[in-house]
């Protein structure tokens, strides 16, 4: 039988916007819960950078806009692939992907994961930023 603890129980919602240099990302999920829910927003044009996680996967989903992900293959190859609203693309640990946006649209991604633990490896970023450690995550998302 599971015990429920109602000191955990929360009724207030959970949003806290992140601005990056592609756009903004919006955490839905509490900062201590095993899992992330968010909201990725990609500016026309702009893209994410290529990148593998360690230890997390993911599900991305188009809601808005055009979307395109760059998404390793079973044979190696990266693939890009035109995101269809409504559809869940499963990103794998150790998968290459990089999500963009159409040149002339913005594109809204919701993306569920497991929890953002371990490395993201950029592999190739339009601005420069190093690997993200977890260290560096929660400096990023500490209150200011």
């Amino acid at each position: 039988m599971t015990v429920f603890d109602p000191a955990a129980f929360s009724i207030e919602p959970n949003a806290r916007r992140l601005e990056k240099p592609w756009g903004y990302e919006v955490l839905l999920s509490p900062a201590d819960a095993p899992y992330t829910a968010k909201l990725i927003h990609v500016r026309a044009g702009k893209r994410l950078s290529l990148q593998l996680h360690d230890t997390k996967v993911e599900t991305q989903t188009l809601v808005a806009g055009r979307g395109l992900l760059v998404l390793e293959g079973s044979d190696g190859e990266l693939h890009e692939i035109e995101m269809e609203p409504g559809l869940g693309y499963h990103v794998a640990v150790g998968q290459r992907h990089r999500l963009c946006a159409a040149p002339d649209e913005d594109a809204t991604v919701f993306e569920a994961s497991s929890a953002e633990l371990g490395v993201t490896f950029r592999l190739e970023d339009d601005y420069a930023r190093p690997d993200e450690t977890e260290e560096l995550r929660r400096t990023e998302r500490s209150p200011r």
